[in-house]
């Protein structure tokens, strides 16, 4: 049986960090970009997530997690468009949207912000030492 990882997207998959600094600066006034239209449909990937996504998808069973945005109810729709876009229809199966990412069951997860409920491995993305997906595959390739 392969092992579960779930993989957040916001500073996992796709630069959000960027986009809302970007915003910030072109609109300070507007203090929740993130609750503007097409902020989450147009996040750009961070370098090797791609790449990193489709190879762990050989190997596990891989699912998108991810939690919503209540400031804008169009990012359950814009972050589907995201991974339709660059993961794949195929992908778009495998996208969960949930607050409390300490319900689902699974190995690991895969994420920038811990989440102590969860009881499988979490692997801190973007802190030593997960700092970039080649740190990622190096540890799960042994796992």
């Amino acid at each position: 049986m392969k092992k579960r990882i779930y993989i957040d997207m916001d500073n996992t998959l796709c630069d959000y960090r960027k986009a809302y600094l970007a915003a910030r600066k072109r609109e300070p006034e507007t203090h929740y970009p993130q609750s503007q239209y097409g902020f989450f449909a147009n996040l750009e990937p961070l370098p090797q997530a791609i790449a990193a996504y489709h190879h762990l998808a050989k190997k596990f069973e891989v699912y998108i997690l991810t939690a919503p945005s209540y400031l804008n109810p169009l990012c359950y729709t814009e972050k589907r468009v995201w991974i339709e876009r660059h993961l794949g229809l195929e992908a778009t199966q495998h996208l969960i949207i949930c607050k409390r990412k300490g319900l689902l069951k699974g190995d690991f997860l895969i994420d920038d912000l811990p989440y102590p409920e969860f009881e499988g491995t979490q692997l801190l993305f973007g802190k030593a030492p997960y700092e970039n997906w080649g740190q990622v595959l190096d540890f799960l390739e042994i796992a």
